[in-house]
């Protein structure tokens, strides 16, 4: 079920390996929409608001083991290109040992920080106390995340993107079902809703695990396999660190702009949480894309196959601007008809907010598509501090013109909206300028 990209077609190679990951990412947003669909519908309009911001938050910190396990990922990727088992195992190791170590502290510091969540992100009274009981829920299902996230970048970075689909697909359908009946069935409210989502997150990460342990043969470990050099954790926590710093800086710029949302009240928050739910939908594919893009990469420039990866850049980048510009036309014509999937027709101030985000941020998703392609090159050239780069100026423009705009009369909200596309193409054309002077595939 491995497959190796240094070999066959160049785009036909990548787009059999980003399609997994895409359905496997599809599913992965039925969590978060079975969630906001049901509670939005039968919760009304500040529990909407609770779990939308929830989410923010929960993206951040899932953000932070992302990170670690796709610098690993991309680690492994290399050393599966250049056909090295015995480093293959050594970083394996090496970066289950690290990850695991920082996932307890992450678990820990969230129940730590539950109660100055609020003040953070300057979320109103009425919609705190749901807020609360929803996040008290689902911190528990943050080792569950490292699980799934570990084992499925491990499964990806030797070329099966497969299996970690397939777990997710049970997830999902178990997550819909508990969602269902804890809410509406059993009347469990918000805390129903994370319950849901915690066991269905659980399922899949003990499978998946079971799964690698059971069929992976770089899993098999002897005694003496078992050491770790201290220059392999230093190479992994050069990869995974960097690029956790890269996902978690993306997410901590939205969790910042999340707060001068709150800042407008309950209608503000509702309208940009279904608004974001749409929004992971759409550009979604293209981050997958973007994923399987840099472990192609990886491995061809683990064999030193430069031509490749020239080829699979132009690729790429044509592919991502087609499929963003088609994407971006279906949002702007259907915003309406999709926020009213997460909202009832008699919210109308929240509809109309969700609309004018849509067709102000929804109009460029190429921007983020080009973005998430320089991600994953730098990613697996081996220059994940460039990745970062590019985030800090996408995220930090994103940040300093959504407190701005927003405070001058006459934009208010919609200077939030604009600042995010702002903040994409600026950090486009940064990355572009470096690739040019740089030619870092040829290093």
């Amino acid at each position: 079920m491995n497959t190796d990209l240094t070999r066959g077609p160049v785009m036909r190679s990548m787009l059999l390996f980003a399609v997994p990951m895409i359905l496997g990412d599809l599913l992965q947003q039925c969590y978060n929409v079975a969630d906001t669909l049901i509670v939005g519908k039968f919760l009304g309009a500040h529990a909407l608001a609770a779990v939308g911001s929830s989410f923010t938050l929960m993206t951040f910190l899932t953000s932070i083991l992302l990170g670690l396990c796709m610098g690993s990922g991309t680690y492994f990727s290399m050393r599966f290109g250049e056909k090295d088992e015995q480093g293959l195992k050594e970083g394996i190791c090496a970066s289950f040992l690290l990850i695991f170590g920082l996932t307890l502290v992450l678990n820990a510091l969230a129940f730590a920080s539950l109660d100055g969540i609020r003040v953070f992100l300057k979320v109103p009274g009425a919609v705190w106390q749901p807020m609360r009981e929803y996040l008290a829920v689902i911190f528990c299902g943050i080792f569950a995340t490292f699980l799934y996230n570990y084992f499925a970048s491990l499964l990806r970075s030797v070329g099966n993107s497969v299996v970690p689909l397939i777990f997710l697909a049970f997830s999902a359908v178990l997550n819909i079902a508990l969602d269902l009946w804890f809410v509406i069935g059993l009347g469990r409210g918000v805390a129903g809703a994370a319950e849901a989502t915690v066991i269905a997150q659980y399922a899949s990460g003990a499978g998946i695990a079971l799964y690698a342990f059971l069929r992976v043969p770089y899993l098999k470990l002897k005694r003496g396999e078992l050491g770790v050099s201290r220059r392999c954790m230093k190479k992994i926590a050069d990869f995974s660190v960097l690029t956790c710093v890269q996902q978690s800086v993306m997410n901590l710029g939205i969790l910042l702009v999340q707060g001068v949302v709150n800042s407008f009240g309950a209608t503000v928050m509702a309208a940009f949480a279904a608004a974001v739910k749409i929004d992971a939908f759409a550009y979604m594919p293209v981050q997958d894309f973007g994923n399987a893009f840099s472990t192609f990469i990886a491995q061809n420039y683990g064999a030193k196959e430069a031509g490749r990866i020239r080829a699979g850049l132009k690729g790429a980048f044509v592919t991502a601007g087609v499929f963003a510009a088609a994407v971006s036309a279906l949002v702007c014509v259907f915003a309406r008809p999709l926020m009213l999937l997460f909202v009832d027709a008699q919210e109308t101030a929240i509809v109309a907010e969700g609309v004018r985000y849509l067709r102000i941020e929804g109009a460029f998703y190429c921007g983020i598509g080009f973005l998430f392609l320089f991600y994953g090159l730098y990613r697996a050239l081996g220059k994940p501090g460039m990745s970062v780069v590019l985030t800090v100026i996408s995220l930090g423009t994103r940040v300093l013109l959504a407190n701005v705009l927003s405070a001058m009369p006459g934009i208010g909200v919609a200077g939030i909206w604009w600042s995010v596309p702002i903040g994409w193409f600026l950090a486009d054309a940064v990355g572009f300028a470096y690739y040019v002077a740089t030619r870092p595939e040829r290093s």
